[in-house]
């Protein structure tokens, strides 16, 4: 594999995707372009903006669509509408040493009957705000070739996690913590990724990262979670360049008297097609679909059918 063939592959396992998805049925980690995600053994400046789009619509409970909710004691969710634009730097300081930067936006809409399921408890919100930031090192010295590295890094608290029901019969009170842009904790990061070729044509990439929370903030704390993947591409075209990915992500139950835990929590895997389109040398475009074949969620929760990942990277 020759040089350049080696930095783009690496780049692959860098990362989880750019959103920062809060909940198991919400997401899960996509590494969204095989060049984008930061991993790179030459110095210099990569930015990558993506934007994320899903709809959690469907109600699910463990392997199962349920279609409608428990009506005794339980409230009943409409929807969970969320739009991400997320910028991501990276600077490679050498062949050895990283760093990335993941700068969040987010868009969600959502609106519930609440546990009366007659409108006396409905509320509808629109979140529109920073998220919370990561910071992710990295380092591949580990062996000769540069093809394995190890992860580590930071969640910081940035996002709002205040935020309250704009509209309906409980406008003005706080709003779900699940759904607030931020979790309002510092979480540390941890992974390792490797990558090599199949044939000439064919490269490969796996990553496992975990994430937990270091503290509690206002009597809620995410669960522990961790995303594996594992990615193929196809490089035998000129123009385009195919991929595909599973994508899985496994998720302890939220705790905390602001939490949820019952229904917070689980596991999904999704099959992820895309393609690259290299624009010119230095800018790549690239588009992902998701899409969940195992859902496996604790509780009753609101999931996406599909999402819908586009973007761009650029080297300075």
């Amino acid at each position: 594999m020759n040089k350049s063939t080696r930095i783009l592959v690496a780049a692959l396992a860098a990362i989880p995707g750019a959103a920062a998805f809060a909940c198991a049925s919400c997401g899960c980690s996509l590494s969204s372009d095989w060049g984008s995600q930061g991993v790179s053994s030459t110095p210099g400046l990569r930015m990558d903006l993506r934007l994320d789009y899903l709809n959690q619509n469907e109600v699910r409970s463990g392997t199962s669509k349920v279609g409608t909710w428990p009506i005794s004691g339980h409230e009943q969710e409409l929807y969970t509408e969320n739009t991400y634009l997320t910028a991501a730097f990276d600077y490679g300081f050498n062949e050895d040493w990283g760093i990335t930067v993941q700068l969040p936006y987010v868009v969600r809409n959502h609106a519930t009957n609440g546990q009366n399921f007659d409108g006396s408890d409905a509320g509808t919100s629109r979140t529109s705000s920073i998220g919370d930031v990561k910071l992710i090192g990295r380092y591949m010295g580990l062996t000769e070739s540069r093809n394995f590295g190890i992860q580590f890094g930071v969640k910081l608290p940035m996002g709002s996690y205040t935020e309250t029901f704009s509209g309906g019969a409980i406008a003005g009170q706080a709003l779900d913590r699940g759904l607030q842009p931020g979790t309002g904790t510092t979480d540390l990061i941890v992974g390792a990724f490797y990558f090599d070729s199949l044939s000439q044509n064919w490269d490969y990439f796996v990553q496992g990262l975990y994430q937990t929370p270091t503290n509690s903030r206002d009597d809620y704390k995410p669960g522990d979670s961790l995303n594996l993947n594992v990615g193929f591409r196809y490089m035998a075209l000129e123009k385009v360049i195919p991929q595909i990915q599973i994508n899985a992500r496994t998720s302890n139950k939220d705790s905390g008297a602001n939490a949820t835990p019952d229904d917070s929590g689980g596991q999904t895997v999704y099959l992820s097609p895309g393609v690259t389109v290299p624009v010119s040398e230095k800018v790549k475009v690239y588009g992902f679909i998701q899409v969940p074949i195992f859902q496996n969620l604790n509780g009753y929760q609101l999931a996406p059918t599909y999402t819908v990942s586009l973007g761009t990277r650029i080297d300075f």
